[in-house]
């Protein structure tokens, strides 16, 4: 803000924007948005801006938010195919509801919904221990060769 303010208070002092553009390191554009936005705006002009959206395109009304929360504490084992066809016969015609995918992400944002954790596929591991040799078992050599050597050793 101060730079601003010494940028502006110079170019009323008469010197030239585009040797104090290249002394302050800014383009010639910017310097003149900044002497606009003090002419338009005053001191206040000089301060930051926030840089948060005015508007959020796509944003869901806050009574189909409310109502997909309501519909999940009501109905815990509802998944999103459910709650979306409750919300359909609701909201007939006066508001666009979300698709099906988006009704995860707004009981994920509020903490109503618990991620599975991932399934593991364990015919790799076993099919190394009944004994099949590593380049048929699939699983990589370091592991199979590893599985491979204890299962032979033990049963010798």
């Amino acid at each position: 803000m101060d730079e601003r303010v010494r940028f502006v208070a110079r170019l009323l002092d008469g010197e030239k924007m585009a040797a104090l553009c290249r002394e302050f390191a800014i383009s010639r554009k910017t310097g003149y948005k900044i002497f606009d936005r003090y002419k338009e705006f005053g001191l206040e002009a000089m301060t930051d801006r926030t840089r948060r959206p005015c508007r959020y395109a796509n944003q869901l009304p806050q009574q189909v938010e409310a109502a997909i929360l309501q519909l999940k504490r009501e109905k815990p084992y509802w998944g999103a195919r459910k709650i979306r066809e409750r919300l359909l016969r609701r909201f007939s015609c006066e508001v666009k509801v979300p698709a099906r995918s988006t009704i995860p992400a707004v009981l994920d944002r509020h903490g109503l919904v618990h991620r599975r954790g991932r399934r593991r596929n364990h015919a790799r591991a076993r099919s190394c221990l009944w004994g099949k040799s590593p380049t048929s078992c699939g699983a990589p050599i370091t592991k199979a060769s590893s599985c491979w050597a204890t299962k032979n050793t033990a049963t010798r």
